[in-house]
């Protein structure tokens, strides 16, 4: 398995490899991935201090089901991408059961640089004692299963691996990452409940899946900055600890969407007239193909 400063320098090269402020990113990444590898955590988080966040607008989930479409269309609004509407997102995904998998083959439509993780490559068939799994699982085994076999030929990177919430923390502090995260609903914090939509909410302890976006980290407090689809919160904080619990609980995989975003300085123009276009595209294709 490589090491994730290894494949980090692959990703990055990718983008970066050109420039020479580019380079320094990289180089700084990595150096600072190989040093939290070589402190123990207390040392780690005595030696890096301060917070960083990226400014990603809040949607809120229109159903109790598309709350992956949802921290999707906020990634393609903070990357500039404002030619997009959660209608159109449903119909290039075509279904309402939604897997992280299905995320990432939009991201891919839509050009986006990201990296997937995952501790179970393809659908997992022991979720199907979990109430939140059982009804749908029988039907999206091969459908899942052939999105992965299909993944790598769509030039979708899935590393099998797990990742910690040092390593995060590490990713959101370098300036040049967010992220897309499976989480349990229900252990994600309680304090939600009291603020989330009231027909979007399920006050129950059993798994309930749930996606968010992690777009900060706070050093000082070991907290992470969110943006729950599912909360009338336009902003949101969690404690290391509780999304730690959340995102391992039985029935995510560990599911991580690792997106590459664009500095300012250095972000492309985007249109909101070809955006539509690519939309329209894209959609046409979806249909020819359908």
């Amino acid at each position: 398995m490589w090491p994730l400063y290894v494949l980090l320098s692959k990703f990055l090269r990718t983008e970066e490899d050109n420039t020479e402020e580019s380079g320094r990113e990289h180089l700084s990444l990595v150096e600072s991935l190989l040093l939290k590898q070589s402190l123990g955590r207390d040392k780690f988080h005595g030696t890096v201090s301060g917070s960083y966040f990226v400014d990603v607008p809040h949607i809120n989930q229109l159903h109790s089901w598309d709350c992956g479409l949802a921290c999707v269309l906020m990634v393609l609004r903070t990357l500039g991408i404002k030619g997009c509407n959660m209608q159109e997102l449903e119909e290039l995904c075509c279904t309402m059961s939604i897997w992280t998998v299905d995320l990432a083959y939009l991201l891919q439509k839509f050009s986006v640089n990201f990296f997937y993780f995952t501790v179970t490559l393809g659908a997992n068939p022991s979720f199907s004692v979990e109430t939140f799994y059982k009804e749908q699982l029988p039907n999206d085994l091969v459908r899942v299963d052939m999105l992965f076999q299909k993944a790598r030929d769509a030039g979708i990177s899935i590393e099998c691996r797990s990742i910690s919430s040092e390593e995060i923390s590490l990713l959101i502090l370098s300036g040049n990452f967010l992220a897309i995260v499976l989480v349990d609903q229900y252990k994600l914090s309680h304090s939600w409940l009291d603020v989330c939509a009231s027909d979007l909410c399920i006050d129950t302890s059993v798994y309930t899946g749930h996606y968010i976006v992690v777009c900060g980290y706070d050093t000082d407090a070991d907290e992470f900055e969110i943006r729950d689809p599912a909360s009338s919160r336009k902003y949101g904080r969690v404690t290391s600890k509780c999304l730690e619990k959340a995102r391992k609980s039985f029935g995510t995989d560990e599911d991580l969407l690792l997106i590459r975003v664009e500095r300012e300085e250095t972000k492309s123009s985007y249109h909101d007239h070809g955006d539509h276009c690519i939309i329209r595209q894209l959609l046409q294709n979806k249909k020819e193909t359908a």
